[in-house]
């Protein structure tokens, strides 16, 4: 996506407070206390076919009724009769890697764009039928026609955000402004890294100077190169396992989502977080159907459902990340729907970049290259397997030379 399209998006962020927002539908089925849904489409059509749908999602990436919060899966499975089978996974990579061996079936995912265009590319989504969804309407128009799905055929927005660094104000003197930070020798053994090829490249390459979409295999190679030096300073490399870290004050400083970065500061509020000046990531979840699901219309069903105000609302209260359903931002509290980090201005907006879908040359090339530094680190390093293998071959040769030595003074 070009950058002009995410600076668009900034003025309509900026306009968003003086904005009209649609009211809830007059005729609605109530499901809960916390959940109504438009009463003008049949939730309950499936309901004596015993389908069970196979969700697959970012870990706490939805309200599910922990911490007092609304259980919208079960309240899906009130109102229509249809069993959900809820996993989660923690990386695009890991998403793809487990649709892509075949091993397991899923009726909708939660990809992020690149992975939306990538898997689109390679015929492994389903084309939606927005007659089941007309809850499409309810996605603002800023949000619609990205480059990765310009007709939203496979897709349908879920939340967005952007990238950034939340550091322990306890831990570290002066807010941080650059992704330089990360490699900041000082904070040896008290930063965390994203533990995915494409993010953490993205941010090596924003603190270069460079584009978080590579041109050129070399390209890759030069960041990746970046990301071997950082190992030095680097404590571990996580994903969901960020939230025990700064959250207890193991570490100093990571990378993250936004929208888990305020949920790691309302549990501790020594942490704090920026957008680094070099600009950062911002992206799109989407909602999608795998070609192979057996229950598509259901999964339609459970999309459309997504995307109702009071589902939309509950989710965004839970999690923290910034909707696209323009009737659930009027209705957040004014600390999350001002707040700069969920609802960045244009002065980091206009700064933002759009992951898109690489040629298969760079992608290989930069999975191959953050396979290797990550081998190379949990061993311990390259030059300690050097040494040790010298050290066994060494050793080999002394006890092959004495019983050589022995047996020449047994012979005399």
């Amino acid at each position: 996506m070009k950058l002009k399209r995410v600076c668009a998006l900034a003025a309509v962020l900026a306009l968003l407070p003086t904005c009209a927002m649609p009211a809830f539908a007059a005729d609605e089925i109530v499901v809960n206390d916390d959940i109504s849904v438009s009463g003008d489409y049949d939730w309950t059509r499936f309901a004596d076919d015993n389908i069970t749908l196979n969700v697959y999602n970012w870990g706490l990436y939805i309200s599910d009724g922990s911490d007092d919060s609304v259980d919208v899966v079960s309240a899906f499975e009130d109102l229509t009769g249809i069993k959900v089978n809820y996993t989660t996974f923690d990386s695009n990579e890991s998403l793809y890697a487990k649709m892509k061996s075949g091993g397991a079936s899923y009726d909708v995912i939660f990809p992020s764009d690149y992975m939306v265009g990538k898997l689109i590319s390679e015929d492994m989504l389903a084309p939606l039928d927005y007659d089941n969804i007309p809850n499409i309407s309810a996605i603002g128009d800023e949000y619609l026609g990205w480059d990765f799905d310009p007709d939203n055929a496979y897709s349908v927005p879920y939340m967005w955000g952007t990238t950034g660094l939340i550091y322990n104000t306890t831990m570290v003197d002066e807010a941080p402004t650059s992704w330089s930070a990360l490699w900041d020798v000082q904070y040896a053994g008290n930063v965390l890294m994203f533990n995915n090829s494409r993010d953490a490249y993205a941010i090596a390459a924003k603190k270069d100077g460079l584009s978080l979409n590579p041109s050129s295999v070399e390209e890759v190679d030069q960041v990746m190169q970046d990301l071997q030096d950082q190992k030095s300073v680097v404590q571990a490399y996580v994903m969901d396992e960020i939230f025990d870290k700064m959250e207890g004050g193991e570490a100093a400083m990571a990378p993250y989502y936004a929208g888990d970065a305020l949920t790691m500061i309302e549990d501790n509020p020594d942490l704090a977080f920026v957008h680094p000046e070099e600009g950062v990531n911002f992206f799109v979840d989407s909602m999608c159907i795998p070609a192979t699901s057996k229950n598509k219309e259901a999964a339609e069903m459970f999309i459309n459902y997504m995307c109702e105000t009071s589902v939309g609302y509950a989710n965004c209260d839970y999690i923290g990340y910034s909707t696209p359903i323009t009737a659930v931002w009027e209705l957040l509290d004014d600390d999350l729907k001002y707040s700069p980090i969920a609802y960045p201005g244009e002065d980091v907006m206009s700064k933002a970049e759009v992951f898109v879908t690489l040629p298969d040359e760079i992608n290989a090339e930069m999975d191959s290259q953050w396979s290797q530094m990550k081998s190379y680190d949990e061993s311990g390093g390259s030059w300690m397997v050097v040494i040790f293998l010298l050290g066994a071959v060494a050793l080999s040769g002394f006890n092959i030379w004495r019983k050589l030595r022995k047996k020449m003074r047994d012979n005399y």
